[in-house]
């Protein structure tokens, strides 16, 4: 208990991730010899890439208290809008254009049903899910669609080689913006207790993160035989989107507030409606985007396009530590799962185990990351009633003592 007290950042569920990940990796490491290179593991963002884009948007979704069960369909109904229009002639430029409008138009729908009818979003979404997917099915029927230009596809499927000094240049920039917005947080704090500001030095979790991402950038520059493609980078400046407006926003702090308490937000003047619409539609924007990506990375499209990315999706959320109930998580805790699920995948497809193997143990994980945090919520709860319990019962010995010695 007392190195608990002492080092609470053990207590965090972002540190399990952090070594479970690492736990991943080395086992990888001992078991191939392909594992660990540059090419490989461009491949482990290549093939999920779509569903890391959902995952941002979606776990603003589920941390305010709702779900979006309908992505992965908004995702197809986008692909095929794309395609549809492209089969008729259309430019691709206006077919992309009509394809992120029916996303804006889901989420549009979604939004609107949620926040101002009051309808569960289970029951939207599951609804909207059967009906972004017939939608697509109508415009495509059973045709596959492809053929689209060079400059689309190569977008997903190209390598695009950034020189050494580019990189150590955006490495060192991320450390020292994070190294900003840590010392403006802690600023903005001691101005709001009226506190003397003091620089504090990172925890040992950030300096072991920033190690670990260091040593993995260069190990990656001393490879010459591949590199990522340019989605993987569109994603990372996403990441980094999506966790300043989560932790360091006014509209991430709403998200919170009224996935705690919608009463309690809506009786503090939070205009909660507006907030659950501009979420619903940056989801279904979001899977739109990454229904073109999924287009450009496969170049066929048929309407079961994306089927199923849904609860992919979800599990990396929750892994995450994001309450399916609401109010709580984090980017990095998302981030982190992310990075873990991929891993594991990536490991079993090397050693040539089968999907149902991998969907077993992804889903046994998802178990898991729901017992464990329960198991130490009820240990911490135990642990100080015991310990008062005994506390209590050595405080009446001595009183018993204290008094038969002064009745002697």
């Amino acid at each position: 208990m007392k190195l608990l007290e002492r080092y609470p950042w053990l207590r965090r569920w972002e540190t399990l991730l952090f070594v479970i990940l690492c736990a991943a990796v080395f086992i990888n490491i001992s078991l191939s010899e392909h594992y660990f290179n540059i090419d490989n593991l461009a491949n482990i963002f290549h093939l999920s890439i779509e569903k890391a884009f959902v995952v941002l948007v979606m776990a603003l979704v589920i941390i305010n208290g709702e779900i979006d069960l309908s992505v992965a369909s908004v995702m197809g109904l986008s692909a095929s809008v794309l395609a549809y229009e492209f089969e008729k002639g259309a430019s691709l430029e206006s077919a992309i254009s009509y394809a992120m409008l029916a996303g804006l138009a889901c989420g549009l729908a979604n939004g609107f049903f949620v926040a101002y009818l009051n309808i569960p979003s289970l029951v939207v979404t599951l609804a909207g899910l059967i009906a972004y997917r017939g939608a697509a099915r109508i415009l495509l029927e059973d045709r596959s669609v492809g053929n689209f230009p060079e400059w689309f596809t190569s977008f997903a499927l190209d390598d695009v080689y950034v020189s050494i000094p580019t990189l150590l240049f955006v490495l060192v920039g991320l450390i020292l913006i994070g190294t900003l917005v840590y010392q403006f947080t802690n600023l903005r704090q001691a101005v709001e207790e009226g506190a003397a500001f003091r620089f504090r030095k990172p925890g040992p979790v950030g300096l072991v993160l920033i190690t670990v991402l260091a040593a993995v950038l260069v190990y990656m520059l001393a490879l010459s035989s591949g590199a990522f493609e340019a989605t993987t980078y569109v994603f990372a400046v996403l990441y980094l989107i999506s966790l300043g407006i989560l932790q360091f926003t006014n509209f991430g702090r709403y998200i919170y507030v009224i996935g705690n308490n919608r009463a309690g937000a809506e009786y503090a003047g939070l205009r909660v409606k507006q907030v659950k619409m501009t979420i619903f539609v940056m989801s279904a924007l979001m899977a739109a985007f990454a229904g073109l990506m999924y287009a450009a990375r496969v170049g066929n499209i048929r309407a079961n396009a994306a089927e199923g990315f849904e609860l992919d999706i979800i599990t990396i959320v929750l892994l995450g530590g994001v309450s399916i109930f609401g109010g709580t998580g984090t980017m990095v805790g998302v981030g982190l799962s992310l990075l873990v699920v991929l891993n594991l995948r990536n490991g079993m497809s090397l050693r040539n185990i089968n999907d149902n193997t991998r969907a077993s143990v992804i889903g046994a994980l998802l178990i898991l990351s729901v017992l464990i945090p329960n198991w130490a919520q009820t240990i911490q709860r135990f642990l100080p009633r015991t310990l008062s319990g005994d506390n209590l019962t050595l405080d009446l010995e001595n009183k018993e003592a204290r008094e038969s010695t002064e009745t002697a």
